[in-house]
Order: C-alpha cells, then structure tokens, then sequence
C-alpha cells in the first residue's frame, strides 16, 4: 500500500487538470498527507490545445510538469499512474499497477473522453481533440495531407486530401475551423508549387440549428456569419450519418475527404461504474448539493466528471472554470469536515462568461453584462487567456506569438514530428493509392447509423 506511514488524514485527488489542481491549491495548509494521481505527467491547459493542433503553439507551451507545479509542497506526492478500482469498503484505491492507495478523502477531477454516441468505430477515422497526443496527431494529419495532396495527381482523390471535415459546432469544432481556414488560406499560401493551399474546403457540420449553442441566439448568428466570411462551408440541422475512411455522409449528402476530426461530444470517465454509483446517459455521476457522491460522504467528484445545476436549474457547463470552483469547493468541504464542521455546505457555481476564438482576428465574448465580437473581442480573449496561463515567461512568449500571428499570419509550430509512411505510397501517377495520415495496414470499414 501507498502512503500508510503517516498519521495525519489522507486526501487524494485523482486528476491533475483544473478542478485537481485548483482542489490541491485550496489544501495548501492542511495538515493533511495529500496524493495527486494522474496518468500523464503534465497539467495541460486544454482551451488552447487546438491552437496545437492547428500549428500556432507547441505542446510545451500549453503543459507544465506536474511535479513542477507542486514540487514546494512537501506534503504534496505525485503519482504518475491510473486508477482502475475504488474500494468504498476499506476507502482505497487500485492503481494500474497494482499498488493500493488508502485514502480519508477523496476527489475525482478525471475529466471526460470522446462519445460517439454509439459508434465507437467511427473514432479512427474521427480522432478528437482532449489530450497533447490528440493534438500532435492532428497537426500531422493536417500537415500531411497538404503534402500528399502536392504528390497526388488525381483531380479527385487531390480533392478529397484538402477536404476538412469537422463535426460539431460546438467552440471546440468553431476554432478549430477558424483556424484550419486561416493555416490553408494564409500561413500555407506560397509553400506549396502542384497545389493551392486556399483551395482548401473546410466543412463545419452541426445536427443542431446553429453553431455555439451555448451562447446567445445573436452572438451564434454573428459566429455563422464570421466562419463564412473566412470560408468555411457551415452545414446546420444535418446529422452525420455515416463516417468512414475516406468520407463522411450527413443529410443525405456524400462528401469525400481524408481528414475528419470529431468536435460533437463527450463521454465522462468511469467514475460511476468504480464507485457503483447512478449515472447519466454522458456517465456522469449525480452528485450531493456539497459535490460529495450519495452515499458517500467523503467521495467527492467534480468537472467533467459529474452532472449538477446551478440554483437556477441550469446545468453546470463543462469548463475549465468550473472544476476549478468545484475543486476548490470540494477542498473546502474536506476542510470544514476536519475541522469537525458537519454543517451543510451546498456548492454555487458562478458563470463568468462564454468565449470562443475565429481565426485570428474574431471573437465572442459574452460575460452577460457585456457582450463583444469582432477584433476588440479577439483581443479580449486573448487576454484572458493569457491570465489564466501559468508562469510568466509562458505569458509573453504566447502574447509575442499570438501579436506576429495577428499581424502575418505565419504560424511556426508546422512540424511533422512522427514517421509518415504513408506518403511513400502516393506517386506521381493518377492510380497510385492515398491512405488517410495514420490508417495504413488498417481496415477501412463504413459505419451507419441504425
């Protein structure tokens, strides 16, 4: 067993993202032994990943070292590890490999992963956006299909290489469209000598009625309208029906293209099924009004891992800030209860705003009291998430990065860091095969909707 030597209460927190990191920070203080669990070494800062996967940044510059972050903290360990068990019996948790972890407290901070909603074998073909992996991979699809497409001769499979599919309209599906426009259209222009880079189609498909739900009816149509302006093609009311290697089909329309990326929803780990606990039809656990889980009172869970209203009724949105105020709520509690306070502690999110980038030069910003578009809101979203960065450096090097994007379009971070075997499979003749980035030797199956 892992940490049974000392004496004092033992929390642990399983996940390093926001709501973890914000719990442990609470805890500074705490005569406590805290253990923070995540299975990758870093803190990813996940509102920007897509700026990694569309070559504005690299990795480095949106992850820091866990153990860095907490390496004052001597009452702090950190594990690099995945939990596969919780014994509710005898308050302790399995890890991959083997080890057990006793704890007095625990949170769970383990975020979400891709849903499919049911089509599960669609993911290959779809690849989604959550980890530095996803986004590395993503870079390199892109990429390479920029210079398959400059090897390719056939008018048609050339067509389907610059084809870029995103499905789900969502910020995630809307930034990532701004931004693949912009790197064909701008950054990518002159690079290339058999091909047009701004020829590019960039196709958004959303099954509901407009893009950005989550945002005003007005601040939605002024996103549609900006994604068109830079050219992206918008695709609403029509659901994707079938996703297969070398295509997609939506509202009864067929449209080829070797890079499809899935924006369109996610699934929450498997919190509930550890604890045995109910759980919505996205896995999320239900939880206490204090975020502790029934039954449970010293579990607590938080983010993306649970589901939970405001006092309003409305649902807690899946954000960065809001495991960060759960995080810190739930640390609270866990205080109170060691200091022997029993007495209700219901949690209250706060919504500070919704924000979405376009491109380089648009954005939404909506804190309720005032809502800003356009450049002025770019500028206002790139501030705040300049804030929100970690350390100073990381800051201005972003800041300096962001100015020369904005003002030349040149992205630096266009690397194709992993082998690419399959582009010694496209010749100079019209039937030399194009596999999509990353499929080779695979099967190439369609799947259909029931």
């Amino acid at each position: 067993m892992v940490g049974v030597m000392s004496d004092k209460p033992r929390i642990v927190i399983v996940g390093g993202g926001f709501g973890g990191l914000a719990a442990a920070k609470e805890l500074r203080g705490t005569d406590a032994e805290i253990t923070l669990i995540d299975r990758r070494n870093h803190h990813l800062f996940q509102p920007l990943l897509y700026q990694v996967a569309t070559t504005s940044l690299g990795p480095s510059e949106i992850a820091w070292p866990i153990r860095q972050l907490v390496h004052k903290r001597q009452e702090v360990t950190t594990l690099l590890a995945s939990v596969t068990a919780i014994d509710t019996a005898t308050n302790s948790l399995t890890l991959n490999n083997g080890a057990v972890v006793p704890f007095d407290y625990l949170i769970l901070a383990t975020g979400a992963q891709h849903a499919y909603f049911g089509h599960d074998d669609w993911e290959p073909f779809a690849p989604g956006l959550k980890t530095l992996e996803d986004a590395t991979a993503m870079r390199r699809r892109l990429l390479v299909a920029f210079e398959k497409a400059e090897l390719e001769t056939d008018p048609d499979k050339r067509r389907a290489l610059l084809a870029f599919v995103i499905i789900g309209g969502g910020a995630t599906g809307v930034e990532l469209a701004g931004a693949i426009i912009e790197l064909a259209r701008i950054t990518l222009r002159n690079d290339f000598r058999n091909i047009h880079p701004e020829e590019a189609r960039v196709v958004l498909i959303e099954a509901g009625p407009r893009v950005l739900p989550n945002f005003k009816p007005k601040m939605s149509a002024y996103a549609e309208k900006a994604l068109k302006q830079l050219g992206v093609e918008v695709e609403l009311g029509k659901a994707v029906t079938e996703v297969a290697a070398h295509g997609v089909v939506y509202g009864g329309t067929t449209l080829a293209s070797e890079t499809i990326i899935w924006a369109a929803g996610v699934l929450a780990s498997p919190v509930a099924k550890w604890l045995g606990v109910e759980a919505d039809r996205a896995g999320r656990v239900k939880i206490n009004p204090d975020l502790s889980v029934p039954s449970h009172p010293n579990i607590f869970a938080i983010g993306d891992t649970v589901t939970s209203t405001t006092p309003e009724g409305k649902p807690v949105p899946g954000i960065g800030d809001a495991a960060k105020q759960g995080g810190r709520h739930a640390a609270r509690v866990i205080k109170a209860r060691l200091r022997g306070d029993t007495s209700p502690l219901p949690f209250h999110y706060k919504h500070l705003g919704d924000i979405a980038t376009i491109g380089r030069s648009r954005a939404l910003i909506d804190f309720g009291w005032i809502q800003l578009t356009g450049w002025i809101g770019w500028w206002a979203w790139g501030l705040a998430h300049i804030y929100f960065l970690i350390g100073l450096k990381n800051r201005i090097f972003i800041a300096l990065n962001w100015l020369w994007i904005y003002l030349t379009g040149y992205r630096s971070a266009r690397l194709i860091t992993q082998d690419t075997p399959t582009l010694a499979g496209v010749s100079a003749s019209p039937s030399a095969g194009s596999e999509p980035a990353g499929t080779a030797d695979k099967p190439q199956p369609s799947s259909k909707a029931a």
